[in-house]
């Protein structure tokens, strides 16, 4: 993909201020009241688009799928009153028509939706060489090159005004949050195409209010580029994810407490100390490679005497061994248990790779 076609767009999605871009409006459009209700209190809360879900992909037949159409006129009114841009998810080339000819600002396409590159195909032809801006939200699954296929589909029919939104990923049982965050996989994201903007949205990671607010502050410290946040009058009473869902009230004590960061800093002491640690950093990485490496012609040798001594490459005591002694030793240290078990894991499958090898030459 050619990244010069991925730009800023005419939006402000980077605000001048470096404070995020801010998306909200309800779960769903229920009523023509609770629209205009909703939008018009948290567009006083400094909102820059407002969004409603006219159409709901829903897991279980049954369930409120949206009003469709009929709440299009609802949106478009709401961004008049408010002259704010309206945004509305699409799952096909209906869809896009519709938005379309109620003249939606920006359209944005849902995590089942991405998932299928069929869906995502047709709604790219519907969109050729239309000038609207739209929302990639990441698939259900984590699946970094699906996520970035959908964005391939938009621009290669002529979108240019693109960026991605990261819901979170879907697991059987999740323990604490709707979606897992994985944030690694949007980091990885902007990695490989920093001029693409991301924007998180809390609500559908969190699935609970009360945990809204440490998703959309660990996107800002990221460095994410705007936040997309579900807002209804009564959320309680609202027609579908009723706990995910902010009032204005919630919403703006929110967004008082979040805090944006800065990109970078000209501040000559800043850089100076930053440049100094970087500096101490690259040179423990070099270091730590340098010790892996120690560690790897070890673990060759030993290869070599187990293959010599017909003994098999898995020793399970001692790798529990292993294991439970980097981890007793983290813990000691204040370092993430969890952190040190992933890493000492891959370091041994690393090494049972370099001596199955040698147990197959």
């Amino acid at each position: 993909m050619d990244l010069l076609n991925i730009t800023n767009w005419g939006l402000n999605i980077s605000k001048k201020d470096g404070s995020p871009l801010l998306i909200s409006g309800p779960c769903s459009a229920e009523t023509k009241e609770q629209v205009a209700d909703t939008c018009q209190q948290i567009a006083a809360l400094g909102i820059d688009i407002l969004r409603a879900g006219i159409w709901k992909p829903r897991t279980r037949p049954g369930s409120f799928e949206g009003l469709g159409s009929i709440a299009l006129p609802w949106l478009i009114e709401a961004g008049k009153t408010n002259k704010l841009p309206v945004c509305c998810e699409v799952a096909n080339a209906f869809h896009v028509q519709e938005a379309l000819k109620h003249g939606v600002d920006i359209l944005w396409i849902g995590a089942r939706t991405t998932v299928n590159p069929f869906a995502v195909q047709e709604i790219a032809d519907a969109l050729q060489h239309k000038d609207i801006p739209v929302f990639v939200k990441n698939p259900v699954n984590p699946d970094l090159e699906l996520w970035i296929g959908a964005i391939e589909r938009l621009n290669k029919v002529g979108i240019r005004k693109i960026a991605a939104i990261h819901r979170g990923f879907s697991v059987y049982n999740s323990p604490k949050y709707r979606n897992q965050p994985q944030w690694e996989i949007p980091i990885e994201l902007h990695r490989r195409y920093p001029n693409l903007e991301i924007i998180c949205d809390p609500s559908h990671i969190a699935g609970k209010r009360a945990l809204l607010y440490e998703i959309a502050q660990k996107a800002l410290d990221l460095n994410f580029d705007g936040l997309m946040i579900e807002a209804h009058i009564h959320p309680d009473q609202a027609w579908s994810d009723a706990l995910q869902q902010l009032n204005p009230e919630g919403l703006d004590k929110l967004l008082k407490q979040l805090t944006s960061r800065q990109t970078e800093s000209d501040n000559p002491d800043y850089l100076r100390k930053i440049h100094a640690f970087r500096e101490l950093i690259d040179q423990l990485d070099s270091e730590t490679l340098d010790l892996i490496d120690e560690r790897m012609k070890i673990v060759r040798k030993i290869g070599h005497y187990k293959k010599a001594s017909n003994i098999a490459v898995l020793q399970i005591e001692r790798w529990k061994y292993v294991r439970e002694m980097c981890i007793k030793k983290a813990e000691k240290l204040g370092i993430s248990s969890k952190f040190v078990e992933e890493f000492i894991s891959t370091i041994h499958n690393e090494s049972i790779d370099q001596q199955t090898t040698i147990m197959r030459n």
